[in-house]
Order: C-alpha cells, then structure tokens, then sequence
C-alpha cells in the first residue's frame, strides 16, 4: 500500500481510514520512545524527561482515539451488524479490541504518574507498546476485513446516512 493512499471505495469507510492514518502518525510519535526505551537508549535525566514526553503524547493521544472508537461503536458497527451480526464474529472481537487498548493506555497513565527508576519505566513502557501492536493489527483487520464489508452489504442509502453519521472530526 502507498503511504496516504486509501483503500476504501466508500466515502464513509474513507473517513474511517483517513482517522487511521492521523492516529498512527500520532502512535509512531510515542511508539518511538517506547522502542528507544526497549532498545535501552535513554539513561538518566534523559529516560525521566521521555518518560514524561511519553505520558503526555498517550494523555493526548486519547482524546482522539476515544472519539474514533465512539463513532465506530454509535455508528458503524451497529450499522454492519444489522447485516452480519452484532452478538459474534468479527464486530465482538474488535470491540474488544477497543477495550484491550484502552486496558493498556490506562495502566501506563496510571502508573506512570509518579517517580520509577529506569528499570521500572522500561517495564512501564511494555503496556504502550502493546497498545500500538494491538492498535496496529486492529486498523489493518478493519480496513481489509470490515470496511469491504460495508460496500458489499449495505444499500446506497445506508452507506450515505453512516457517511453523514460519521462524518465529524476526531481532533478538537
């Protein structure tokens, strides 16, 4: 795939896919911090200051995370569902997804508000960077697997309603 080109034949699913693309350049901001930290890069004073770089991006970064999931969760997958289930398959195991991520984010910001040695904020860092493998594999099963979907189960008038639904912005 062409970085900045999308995949999605629907206008609905390309909002959804160009809200992906925003959020993983935010994910490869902290992400790189956390590789840093895993690759024992940092030391002292420079650790505790990414450290606390790392915690403000994951602060930020949830704010439009939370509104991406909202309109997944109100909009989109309510709609898919209607098609192809909502109580199993595909659309449980993404929701879920969503609450995994959120899991880890949480812990991190939770713990990570007071002082930790090297040690401790290494091991800290393991909660981000399983929260962008998991968001990483979650963007791709949704872009291949669920967005398709929508164009081959759902009527123009539906497809048109969910792009207006969508069809608000994630950043403030």
């Amino acid at each position: 795939m062409e970085r900045g080109t999308l995949l999605s034949e629907t206008p609905a699913m390309r909002i959804l896919e160009n809200e992906h693309r925003y959020l993983a350049s935010l994910m490869n901001e902290w992400h790189a911090i956390v590789l840093d930290f895993q690759n024992d890069r940092y030391s002292g004073d420079q650790a505790t200051q990414q450290f606390a770089l790392l915690q403000e991006l994951l602060h930020e970064f949830k704010a439009p995370l939370r509104k991406h999931f909202h309109k997944e969760e109100t909009y989109f997958f309510p709609r898919l569902g209607q098609h192809i289930g909502y109580d199993q398959g595909p659309l449980v195991s993404i929701e879920q997804e969503h609450e995994e991520i959120f899991a880890y984010i949480d812990h991190f910001l939770h713990h990570a508000n007071s002082e930790h040695s090297l040690e401790e904020m290494k091991a800290l860092c393991r909660d981000a960077g399983e929260a962008f493998e998991i968001l990483t594999v979650h963007f791709v099963k949704e872009e291949t697997v669920l967005f398709p979907m929508t164009r081959q189960v759902m009527r123009s008038a539906e497809q048109e309603q969910l792009n207006q639904e969508l069809y608000t912005l994630i950043v403030e």
